[in-house]
């Protein structure tokens, strides 16, 4: 069963949290499923505890569907995945998911220092840390500099100050094309006062 083990990792967050057991126990005897095609459902029920069991429910009270492509935004707590997500079933059941997707964390220094160590926990977490920093800096960094390859080297899109330029100097060709057209108008008037009938 491929839900076992997620309900074992969730549970291990869970135990770590009271307050998140206190919110997912009056929801005791309900079951979801995470649908993550073409990955394998999982299917969790909960238990009394707040805790979680993996079940065979083929019914469940909920189905949340997301895509493979929404796990590193969920890993890295992206509240935007959350509205990439369907949820269809037991609305209050869904809130309180919700709400623990938001708010209960994994502190995985603090698991790594039962295996390692403080000190070595630290220096684990804080290379990770640093890590991901440097990979979002260089993505960035990536990101800017195609950008400027693609207006200044390949002249493929338009400088932002050509744009701004292009975009000024079309509002002053409209507005001399309606001062224009007003003094046409009054031209046409003094004309026909002046014209006799």
């Amino acid at each position: 069963m491929v839900s076992l083990p997620a309900a074992t990792f969730l549970n291990h967050l869970l135990e770590a949290a009271p307050w998140a057991r206190e919110r997912l126990a009056p929801f005791a005897g309900r079951s979801w499923r995470v649908t993550l095609a073409p990955l394998p459902d999982l299917t969790f029920a909960v238990l009394e505890t707040g805790l979680l069991d993996a079940s065979d429910a083929s019914e469940p009270h909920l189905v949340i569907a997301l895509t493979p492509a929404a796990l590193p935004a969920l890993a890295r707590r992206d509240e935007t995945v959350l509205r990439e997500m369907t949820f269809t079933g037991d609305a209050e059941l869904a809130a309180a998911l919700q709400y623990l997707a938001r708010h209960l964390e994994w502190d995985v220094e603090e698991d790594l220092s039962r295996a390692v160590g403080d000190v070595a926990a630290h220096r684990i977490a804080g290379g990770a840390r640093d890590f991901l920093a440097w990979q979002k800096e260089a993505a960035l960094r990536l990101g800017q500099n195609f950008a400027e390859y693609l207006t200044e080297e390949a002249d493929v899109i338009a400088p932002r100050t050509e744009v701004a330029a292009f975009a000024r100097a079309v509002d002053d060709l409209r507005d001399a094309a309606e001062r224009l057209e007003k003094r046409i108008a009054r031209l046409e008037q003094s004309k026909r006062r002046e014209t006799p009938e």
